[in-house]
């Protein structure tokens, strides 16, 4: 497995230029197969989930070629409807979005149970629901899904969500593109990726309204055309680094943002007492002194991001007093707190919230990373500890965060990355 090494107590110092969406990324690749002629995809992230999605739509037959680190072009006008790898599908959360994209191009779609990180159960019944609503036959079976579409292809639906989800409102929407009629679709996540989807679809020929509202309406088209598309920027990535800033001390500017998009970060860190400058399209943080405490509560967009919770509650451990986090969307994310705890951090976890009491310092020591986020936590909670961290898994790490490597390195970090461990000290700036 994959060992981070760092060294802390080096504050952060420097521009760093913020990748493609992940979570856009991993719903836009599939959605490649609802497409007729070439997609050249630009501002693509590269990491671990975009590299397994690419390698399973080549498998399906689609015409894969980089043009650079972060451009690619997809022709999936000859792709396959095959069922994809199971050991592919089990390493990445996102490959339900095949399911959508494959019953909505073929009618018909199997594929074995998602993978991911592992906090809590994730089930996919939203998903199903909207395809049902559509027409489709779904069923459950030996850890697989199969989906059909019935004689004559989808059908305009109307769904309803009974939570507000992600997934879902993704899921249904590449199923709805192709469809036959007017899908309507209420109770709607409205996350910037999931516009970014729409809008990706839609400049490809479909007929998408209303992403980025509670109620999206889908006028189904016979076929979409090829054509070029930049993704977002990564508002979790972005998040990540302003974190690290917030705990490890330092002066740092975010190129390639959409301030709008990390408004809920932003404000908590300011309450926590850190300096931020907005600019059209990058973000300036500076610490001047220790954090205030803060309580979360993490919501749906424009909420407070889940994916942002391990992170802000790292600062909170060097905060000044007693903070509460929340976690509203997920019930068991909160196992890397027992990391942080070996590192001298004071967290006691009570259900849904997490008590932390802020500390003067953390040490460094041996801790694992837990899942994708949780490690980025990690990663923060090692740059500010005294001494050196050796984080264990940390390819969980690398599912979401471009060359995280060489960015804190250039930023002035300490850290670099093995797989099998050297005792040797660290000289600073090793990469």
């Amino acid at each position: 497995m994959v060992k981070y090494i760092i060294e802390g107590g080096k504050p952060l110092h420097g521009d760093v230029t913020i990748s493609g969406a992940k979570n856009a990324a991993v719903a836009i690749l599939p959605a490649t197969l609802l497409v007729s002629g070439k997609c050249h995809i630009e501002n693509v992230p590269d990491i671990t989930d975009v590299r397994l999605l690419l390698e399973i739509l080549s498998d399906m037959g689609a015409q894969i070629r980089r043009l650079s680190r972060n451009s690619v072009e997809i022709d999936c006008t000859r792709a396959r409807n095959i069922t994809a790898p199971i050991d592919l599908v089990r390493r990445i959360r996102a490959s339900y979005y095949l399911l959508g994209a494959q019953l909505g191009r073929f009618g018909h779609a199997r594929n074995a149970m998602p993978g991911g990180c592992n906090f809590g159960v994730r089930p996919i019944d939203q998903h199903i629901k909207g395809f049902e609503a559509m027409g489709a036959v779904v069923e459950q079976s030996g850890g697989y899904v199969t989906c059909d579409a019935p004689e004559g292809g989808l059908r305009g639906g109307h769904v309803y969500l009974d939570i507000v989800s992600v997934g879902a409102t993704m899921n249904i929407l590449l199923a709805a593109t192709l469809a036959g009629g007017m899908t309507i679709i209420e109770n709607c996540a409205k996350e910037p990726h999931i516009v970014d989807l729409a809008n990706f679809l839609n400049a490809m020929g479909a007929r998408i309204s209303g992403a980025g509202t509670d109620v999206i309406k889908v006028r189904g088209v016979k076929s979409l055309h090829g054509g070029s598309y930049s993704i977002i920027p990564d508002q979790i990535e972005a998040g990540t680094y302003m974190a690290a800033v917030a705990a490890v001390g330092g002066d740092v500017t975010l190129h390639g943002v959409i301030p709008k998009h990390l408004d809920c970060i932003t404000a908590k860190l300011r309450e926590m007492g850190m300096v931020i400058r907005e600019m059209d399209d990058s973000v300036r943080l500076e610490k001047t002194r220790r954090l205030k405490r803060a309580n979360v509560k993490t919501m749906v967009y424009p909420g407070f991001p889940t994916d942002m919770q391990p992170q802000i509650a790292v600062c909170m451990c060097l905060a000044n007093g007693t903070s509460i986090v929340t976690e509203s969307i997920y019930d068991t994310r909160f196992r890397y707190t027992a990391e942080l705890n070996r590192m001298g951090a004071h967290i006691q976890v009570e259900g849904k919230a997490a008590v932390i009491d802020g500390v003067r310092e953390l040490h460094g020591c041996e801790v694992r990373a837990c899942d994708l986020r949780a490690g980025a936590a990690m990663v923060i909670a090692a740059l500010a500890a005294d001494g050196v961290t050796i984080i264990e898994d940390a390819h969980l790490i690398e599912r979401g965060y471009e060359d995280i490597i060489g960015k804190l390195t250039a930023l002035g970090a300490s850290i670099k990355r093995t797989e099998n461990y050297d005792p040797r000290p660290l000289t600073a700036g090793v990469g």
